[in-house]
């Protein structure tokens, strides 16, 4: 039920997405090859990043799955986490991208939204048509099951390095490595976006027909990338309580 209802929230988001997922092969071509590459290793690298480098704050699957904080985390978590990624690697980018939606309010248009459909319902496709092939035994169902496996495998690889890129291109964006923007005309007043409202305020986004970067130079309380500078609406519960957050220390 606590998830259903998160799910539900993700809904009601209204911030988007730095880039799309159509367009981050073109944001960023070699982090995409490197993503479709080393799936794992880009998993692993992002969702450090994700918790500001401080693995104190680790659990798997980032609080979202059932086995989360049952794994041992506390006592080893770069072990713990090099698990997750490499033997449930979906769930560890799916876990990464709802940490940044749940802490940014970001939502998946609708166009990513049938991009990551059609992923999975070609998975879909692909395992019943191979159950299909080994109850009847017909050749030509067991060739087309095969034809839909790889067909599957390049859009999971491929759609899934788009992912990992716009989670990367997102943390670029929020430790402020795009450089200083140039300054725009006068920027709306912007709130502080609670998960608790039943609309979340934009935060750092503009509208679809603005520019992504709605303010410059930034608000009090806010870093030159229109992030606020506290997080909100993260960690999910679950998550050891730390008196600062980033970390001391934590370097860009």
């Amino acid at each position: 039920m606590d998830q259903m209802q998160k799910m539900q929230l993700r809904q009601s988001y209204r911030n988007l997405w730095h880039t799309d997922l159509f367009s981050t092969i073109v944001a960023d071509p070699l982090y995409c090859c490197f993503s479709m590459l080393c799936g794992p290793c880009s998993s692993y690298m992002l969702r450090k990043r994700a918790l500001y480098n401080d693995m104190s704050r680790y659990v798997c699957c980032a609080g979202y799955c059932p086995c989360s904080g049952s794994c041992g985390e506390k006592h080893c978590p770069e072990l713990c986490l090099c698990t997750e990624v490499f033997c449930c690697f979906s769930n560890s980018v799916a876990s990464t991208r709802f940490m940044l939606q749940d802490e940014f309010n970001l939502q998946t248009t609708a166009c990513d939204n049938c991009i990551i459909g059609f992923m999975f319902c070609l998975q879909q496709v692909a395992c019943i048509c191979s159950l299909v092939a080994c109850i009847t035994g017909n050749d030509s169902i067991e060739d087309l099951a095969n034809l839909l496996n790889r067909l599957a495998d390049l859009v999971f690889c491929t759609v899934c390095a788009c992912i990992q890129t716009q989670h990367k291109i997102e943390l670029d964006k929020r430790d402020d490595k795009f450089g200083p923007q140039p300054p725009m005309a006068v920027p709306p007043v912007q709130q502080m976006s609670r998960l608790d409202q039943p609309i979340p305020a934009t935060v750092g986004y503009a509208p679809q027909s603005q520019p992504a970067y709605a303010q410059y130079p930034p608000a009090p309380g806010y870093s030159s990338q229109g992030y606020p500078q506290q997080p909100y609406g993260y960690p999910p519960p679950g998550y050891p309580q730390a008196q600062a957050y980033p970390p001391p220390g934590y370097s860009k």
